[in-house]
């Protein structure tokens, strides 16, 4: 792994955590992830199920974790099976886990290999009135493709009928939802690493640089510092290619006179950081650029006050439109006839900010939490406003990533710059 080993008391707690969930006498059983065709004889970079790894520590293929407390042999308690290397594997592919090191990244003690999988489970499955299997029941997921949840589910259902079926998805999705000290901790490392990367790139940008070159840039540091690499696809848009929100082809010449908005993170140790900042290609905004970039700036600030313990995602959001129908009308953008005679399920400001103001973060950049769970100390969310303007060229999002706890919150992201005259500095220093 690129990163240091995890301490086994995080995965020993959330299992602890997931297991006081269950209905009495119950299996569970979780899957690793699918390793998708890219082409050929190739497979798309590895990318652990987020539950298995959040229950385990365990970043490999073909692994499965089974837990059952009330197991009447002891030994199948909680169960750790590992694909089995060999030598061919070893020359091939390198590393996979050994037994120990697999108990000791997991804290699990039985470690099985996973062609004994099918004999164990048979040998205590008629044991348990229920069993619990896991799917991607995050929000933003439709369900098109088979992936391994799914495929295991229809084989459990052929092979054991009778028994009582259970989601394991509800009970992770609390769990997940709030973040220890550790996953904090892992959280402040994947900013710290995008801080750098940004920094990075603030003393490189100049006209004429293409907006690949500017990728270029941040995954070299992102990787310089142990980062498994890009938390998701970056945006990296100059001008006209900011008014496309999922802008990815990162193709085009920066242009003197535009703007680059940037959205990109790191991922570290399976957990992520998801930043947008939006910067003069010359190093200097114009008079229009900033009056835009500082309504944005005002929105974000005024947002992040509100993410607090007991904040209701409804409301969190009016609460946003108010603030940015307010910025956009200053602007000009809007009038007070527009906000007066606004469709109330559309709302005047959508037609300048689209899109939501806030996500659950962690080890998923979406990360998987109860939409209509009102905040609660643990959470991490971001905070990305936006205003984003066609016809002048001209899209502006700033985004950092908050903690919210008892007292108040903490931006994990205060130390990366956000105002305008200190984006200007640095990249004219």
């Amino acid at each position: 792994m690129k990163y240091p080993q995890i301490n086994q008391d995080l995965f020993i707690l959330n299992r602890k955590n997931f297991i006081k969930e269950l209905k009495d006498n119950s299996l569970a059983i979780f899957q690793s992830q699918d390793e998708f065709p890219r082409s050929g004889d190739q497979n798309f970079v590895f990318k652990q199920n987020p539950d298995l790894f959040y229950l385990t520590g365990i970043d490999q293929e073909q692994t499965i974790l089974l837990l059952y407390p009330d197991c009447p042999n002891p030994l199948y308690r909680q169960v750790l099976f590992l694909r089995q290397t060999n030598d061919y594997i070893k020359v091939w592919e390198g590393y996979k886990y050994t037994k120990e090191q697999a108990k000791a990244t997991s804290g699990i003690e039985s470690i099985f290999w996973l062609e004994d999988f099918d004999n164990i489970l048979h040998s205590i499955v008629n044991y348990a009135d229920n069993i619990y299997l896991n799917t991607n029941e995050n929000d933003r997921y439709a369900h098109t493709v088979p992936y391994r949840d799914i495929r295991f589910i229809e084989q459990m259902r052929s092979k054991y009928p009778l028994h009582h079926y259970e989601r394991s998805a509800p009970i992770m999705r609390g769990l997940r939802a709030v973040k220890s000290d550790v996953e904090v901790e892992l959280t402040k490392k994947a900013c710290g690493i995008t801080r750098d990367a940004f920094e990075r790139v603030l003393k490189f940008i100049k006209p004429g640089v293409k907006e690949y070159e500017i990728e270029a840039e941040i995954i070299h540091e992102f990787i310089r510092q142990g980062g498994t690499g890009h938390a998701y696809t970056p945006i990296i848009a100059s001008g006209h290619n900011a008014n496309i929100l999922h802008y990815i082809d990162n193709n085009q010449e920066c242009k003197a006179g535009d703007v680059i908005l940037f959205d990109f993170g790191a991922e570290y140790a399976n957990y992520n950081a998801d930043m947008s900042r939006s910067v003069p290609v010359n190093g200097k905004f114009t008079q229009r650029q900033k009056d835009v970039y500082n309504a944005v700036l005002h929105v974000m600030k005024e947002a992040t006050k509100l993410l607090v313990t007991g904040t209701i995602w409804n409301t969190y959001h009016e609460q946003v439109g108010e603030i940015m129908t307010e910025q956009l009308v200053n602007l000009g953008l809007l009038s007070t006839a527009d906000v007066k005679n606004q469709n109330p399920a559309w709302p005047a400001y959508k037609k300048y900010f689209m899109h939501g103001t806030s996500h659950h973060l962690g080890i998923d950049v979406h990360d998987f939490a109860g939409r209509y769970t009102s905040f609660a100390a643990g959470n991490i969310l971001t905070v990305e406003p936006g205003i984003y303007i066609p016809e002048e060229g001209l899209g502006i999002r700033l985004e950092n990533n908050i903690l919210i706890t008892a007292t108040g919150n903490i931006d994990l992201m205060a130390d990366i710059p956000v105002e305008a005259a200190e984006i200007e500095d640095i990249m004219n220093g």
